[in-house]
């Protein structure tokens, strides 16, 4: 029987200078870091709870506890790799999964197509799959003010 499932992932991190910022597994600032028990990368932890809450699994918090020193530092491609051996294994197909980034700075768009090449290739899909978007917060929040970055992510799969 096929079924189309859905899941939708969310993060947030805040930021602090620091030796470099990755999301999507791209370097996108130099003086930046975020404030987090692994590398941080909003997008890939967001797109990581879009694909378990697709399959009815837990989120990373729980599968990568921030209190398990296994995770500290950790880069967030494993995180991602891992989820995608469930699916491989359950032979889940991805259909298309939507993304939106929320960042005053830095910006993004000059690394979008880099960050969907990447992400495609651990998803193992074409690029045309995976979407990215970037927008502001307008100067609003945490986010607004530069002190923090966050992530949505909507996947769609087909399970046979």
């Amino acid at each position: 029987m096929l079924k189309i499932r859905s899941g939708i992932g969310y993060d947030i991190h805040r930021l602090k200078k620091g030796k470099g910022l990755y999301i999507g597994g791209i370097k996108v600032s130099d003086d930046l870091e975020f404030i987090a028990h692994s590398d941080g990368d909003v997008l890939i932890h967001a797109l990581s709870d879009s694909l378990l809450g697709a399959i009815g699994e837990s989120d990373i918090g729980e599968l990568f506890p921030d209190t398990d020193p296994r995770f500290k530092g950790k880069e967030s491609r494993y995180f991602l790799e891992a989820v995608m051996d469930i699916y491989k294994k359950r032979n889940i197909e991805i259909m298309n999964i939507d993304s939106v980034i929320i960042a005053e700075l830095p910006k993004i768009s000059p690394f979008k197509s880099e960050i969907r090449k990447n992400i495609s290739s651990i998803l193992g899909v074409e690029t045309d799959r995976f979407n990215i978007k970037s927008k502001t917060k307008e100067k609003v929040d945490a986010v607004g003010s530069g002190d923090a970055i966050e992530c949505y992510c909507v996947s769609m799969i087909r399970i046979s």
